[in-house]
Protein backbone atom coordinates (compact mmCIF):
# COMPACT_ATOMS: atom_id res chain seq x y z
CA UNK A 1 0.00 0.00 0.00
CA UNK A 2 2.81 2.40 0.84
CA UNK A 3 4.41 1.67 -2.51
CA UNK A 4 1.20 2.60 -4.36
CA UNK A 5 0.89 5.75 -2.30
CA UNK A 6 4.44 6.76 -3.16
CA UNK A 7 3.80 6.05 -6.83
CA UNK A 8 0.76 8.35 -6.82
CA UNK A 9 2.71 11.25 -5.32
CA UNK A 10 3.85 13.86 -7.80
CA UNK A 11 7.10 14.70 -6.08
CA UNK A 12 10.36 13.59 -7.72
CA UNK A 13 11.75 12.21 -4.48
CA UNK A 14 9.15 9.45 -4.41
CA UNK A 15 10.14 8.30 -7.88
CA UNK A 16 13.79 8.08 -6.86
CA UNK A 17 12.85 6.12 -3.72
CA UNK A 18 10.82 3.66 -5.77
CA UNK A 19 13.63 3.27 -8.33
CA UNK A 20 16.15 2.52 -5.57
CA UNK A 21 13.70 0.06 -3.99
CA UNK A 22 13.22 -1.78 -7.30
CA UNK A 23 16.96 -1.94 -8.02
CA UNK A 24 17.82 -3.20 -4.55
CA UNK A 25 15.03 -5.81 -4.65
CA UNK A 26 16.35 -7.08 -8.01
CA UNK A 27 19.86 -7.37 -6.56
CA UNK A 28 18.53 -9.39 -3.62
CA UNK A 29 16.60 -11.62 -6.04
CA UNK A 30 19.77 -12.14 -8.12
CA UNK A 31 21.68 -13.09 -4.99
CA UNK A 32 19.04 -15.63 -3.98
CA UNK A 33 18.94 -17.14 -7.49
CA UNK A 34 22.73 -17.54 -7.57
CA UNK A 35 23.08 -19.00 -4.05
CA UNK A 36 20.21 -21.53 -3.95
CA UNK A 37 21.87 -23.95 -6.45
CA UNK A 38 24.83 -24.24 -4.06
CA UNK A 39 22.53 -25.53 -1.34
CA UNK A 40 21.05 -28.03 -3.79
CA UNK A 41 24.53 -29.31 -4.74
CA UNK A 42 25.48 -29.58 -1.04
CA UNK A 43 22.37 -31.68 -0.39
CA UNK A 44 23.19 -33.91 -3.38
CA UNK A 45 26.77 -34.28 -2.13
CA UNK A 46 25.54 -35.29 1.35
CA UNK A 47 23.19 -37.86 -0.20
CA UNK A 48 26.01 -39.15 -2.42
CA UNK A 49 28.40 -39.64 0.49
CA UNK A 50 25.75 -41.42 2.59
CA UNK A 51 24.83 -43.79 -0.26
CA UNK A 52 28.49 -44.43 -1.07
CA UNK A 53 29.17 -45.24 2.57
CA UNK A 54 26.18 -47.59 2.69
CA UNK A 55 27.50 -49.47 -0.37
CA UNK A 56 30.92 -49.75 1.30
CA UNK A 57 29.33 -51.05 4.50
CA UNK A 58 27.41 -53.73 2.62
CA UNK A 59 30.42 -54.79 0.54
CA UNK A 60 32.90 -54.52 3.42
CA UNK A 61 35.35 -52.70 1.14
CA UNK A 62 36.68 -49.21 0.58
CA UNK A 63 37.63 -47.63 -2.76
CA UNK A 64 34.51 -49.05 -4.39
CA UNK A 65 33.26 -47.86 -7.77
CA UNK A 66 30.90 -44.92 -7.45
CA UNK A 67 30.00 -44.13 -11.05
CA UNK A 68 26.55 -45.73 -10.82
CA UNK A 69 25.67 -43.61 -7.77
CA UNK A 70 26.97 -40.47 -9.54
CA UNK A 71 24.80 -41.23 -12.56
CA UNK A 72 21.73 -41.96 -10.44
CA UNK A 73 22.07 -38.70 -8.45
CA UNK A 74 23.24 -36.72 -11.50
CA UNK A 75 26.25 -35.27 -9.68
CA UNK A 76 29.89 -35.14 -10.71
CA UNK A 77 32.12 -35.39 -7.63
CA UNK A 78 35.66 -34.02 -7.86
CA UNK A 79 37.34 -36.11 -5.16
CA UNK A 80 36.46 -39.12 -2.97
CA UNK A 81 38.73 -40.08 -0.06
CA UNK A 82 38.41 -43.27 1.97
CA UNK A 83 39.64 -43.89 5.52
CA UNK A 84 39.68 -47.23 7.29
CA UNK A 85 41.90 -50.05 8.55
CA UNK A 86 41.93 -52.29 5.52
CA UNK A 87 43.06 -55.89 5.40
CA UNK A 88 44.15 -57.33 2.11
CA UNK A 89 42.80 -55.57 -0.97
CA UNK A 90 40.74 -52.73 0.55
CA UNK A 91 38.70 -55.09 2.71
CA UNK A 92 37.39 -53.79 6.02
CA UNK A 93 36.76 -56.32 8.78
CA UNK A 94 33.37 -56.58 10.54
CA UNK A 95 32.58 -53.63 12.86
CA UNK A 96 35.67 -51.63 11.81
CA UNK A 97 35.13 -47.97 11.06
CA UNK A 98 34.75 -46.72 7.47
CA UNK A 99 34.83 -43.01 6.64
CA UNK A 100 34.33 -41.34 3.30
CA UNK A 101 34.96 -37.70 2.40
CA UNK A 102 33.57 -36.28 -0.85
CA UNK A 103 34.31 -32.85 -2.26
CA UNK A 104 33.11 -30.76 -5.17
CA UNK A 105 34.09 -27.29 -6.33
CA UNK A 106 31.11 -25.03 -7.09
CA UNK A 107 30.97 -21.58 -8.67
CA UNK A 108 29.02 -19.01 -6.65
CA UNK A 109 28.35 -15.35 -7.33
CA UNK A 110 26.79 -13.05 -9.87
CA UNK A 111 28.07 -14.69 -13.07
CA UNK A 112 30.67 -12.15 -14.31
CA UNK A 113 30.22 -9.73 -11.40
CA UNK A 114 32.30 -11.25 -8.61
CA UNK A 115 32.11 -14.93 -9.44
CA UNK A 116 34.25 -17.18 -7.21
CA UNK A 117 34.59 -20.87 -6.47
CA UNK A 118 33.95 -22.60 -3.14
CA UNK A 119 34.83 -26.14 -2.15
CA UNK A 120 31.91 -28.15 -0.72
CA UNK A 121 32.84 -31.09 1.51
CA UNK A 122 30.62 -33.90 2.76
CA UNK A 123 31.69 -36.56 5.26
CA UNK A 124 30.02 -39.81 6.28
CA UNK A 125 31.08 -42.54 8.66
CA UNK A 126 29.92 -45.99 9.64
CA UNK A 127 31.01 -49.56 10.34
CA UNK A 128 31.63 -52.53 8.06
CA UNK A 129 28.94 -55.21 8.01
CA UNK A 130 31.01 -58.00 6.44
CA UNK A 131 33.09 -60.61 8.25
CA UNK A 132 36.15 -61.59 6.24
CA UNK A 133 37.73 -64.98 6.93
CA UNK A 134 41.49 -64.89 6.91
Amino acid sequence: MKLLKKLKEKEGVAYIDVAILVISSMLVLMLIISVIPVFIVKDQLNTFSKQLLREAQLQGKINISHTSIEERLEIDVDKVEWHGNSIGSNKIQFNEEIRVTCSKEVDIGFSDFGSFKINLISKAGGRSEVYWKE
